[in-house]
């Protein structure tokens, strides 16, 4: 592929955990979580056209391009705005589908952040970060860029600063329907609410673990195995686990060795967006 095309970040995040506390009159989970961003995830490049198509030049089997939360992203800032422009994107999809890490909620937020960038929109990060929430409950985070601490249905959020571990994930080869575990009535739904100062990893946990070990012997056998060498926990309604490390080598040896039927990449925790650092060197340039 051409060297010369500008790609942007589009990181992946994992859930450290997910406490799901009740719901809302309108059915909406209410929930509490802390969002890690990842400097790991997919790839975008956008090159603007002064014709108002969006076109993927890189679809995903299986999702139709009007299905596909870039083009929504994309059109969606086009009518808010009244932009006449259009674009051309291309996806690098390094992240597993129905894995729990984001990729197509991240996917939105950076066409939403690179686009109010290239279109010259000047909509705040508040505004797009509103914007994406038609999108998808994860889509925020990933505009605001930062890990963050989370609340109501995923939009209320509080930016945090976290020491720095290492993440094996890894993703048993599987896909989890994120609207199907939600659904099911032996989810639990009264995990008691905790304040940000109360958290600790070893005193959460992941509402929807369980519900997923059930279902996918793979998940469950994948999850042991990985507790046998570190701290370990499925992010979001999974597929993926991610296990916690001190050090970068430590990951990287049990990436190593992981079982059959499973592929997995080693990733360090970020407090800030590498969409972001990106846009900050840009402006730094200009």
């Amino acid at each position: 592929m051409d060297q010369t095309i500008d790609w942007w970040p589009s990181p992946a995040k994992l859930n450290l955990f997910l406490h799901i506390n009740g719901r809302y009159p309108n059915g909406y989970h209410r929930l509490q979580s802390l969002f890690q961003l990842l400097d790991k995830g997919d790839e975008l490049a956008f090159n603007v056209t002064e014709h108002p198509d969006i076109a993927l030049l890189t679809p995903i089997d299986g999702v139709p391009n009007e299905q596909n939360l870039i083009v929504r992203a994309a059109r969606l800032l086009q009518k808010h705005t009244g932009k006449n422009q259009g674009c051309e994107i291309r996806l690098r999809k390094n992240l597993p589908m129905g894995g729990g890490i984001g990729g197509g909620s991240s996917n939105a937020a950076t066409t939403l952040i690179v686009l109010n960038y290239l279109w010259k929109c000047n909509l705040s990060l508040t505004e797009l970060a509103k914007l994406g929430l038609d999108l998808g409950a994860d889509v925020p985070v990933f505009v605001r860029g930062c890990t963050a601490f989370a609340e109501g249905v995923g939009e209320q959020l509080t930016p945090v600063n976290l020491t720095q571990q290492y993440y094996l994930v890894v993703f048993p080869e599987c896909h989890v329907s994120t609207a199907e575990i939600f659904t099911d009535p032996d989810l639990p739904r009264n995990t008691p609410l905790i304040s940000w100062q109360e958290y600790e990893f070893d005193r959460t946990h992941n509402d929807c673990q369980q519900l997923v070990c059930n279902r996918f012997e793979n998940v469950a056998n994948t999850l042991r195995w990985l507790l046998e060498y570190a701290p370990s926990r499925m992010t979001g309604t999974g597929a993926c686990l991610f296990a916690v490390f001190t050090s970068n080598q430590e990951a990287e040896n049990v990436l190593a060795n992981l079982p059959s039927g499973c592929s997995g990449f080693v990733a360090t925790g970020v407090d800030v967006s590498p969409v972001h650092d990106k846009l900050a060197r840009l402006d730094s340039n200009s």
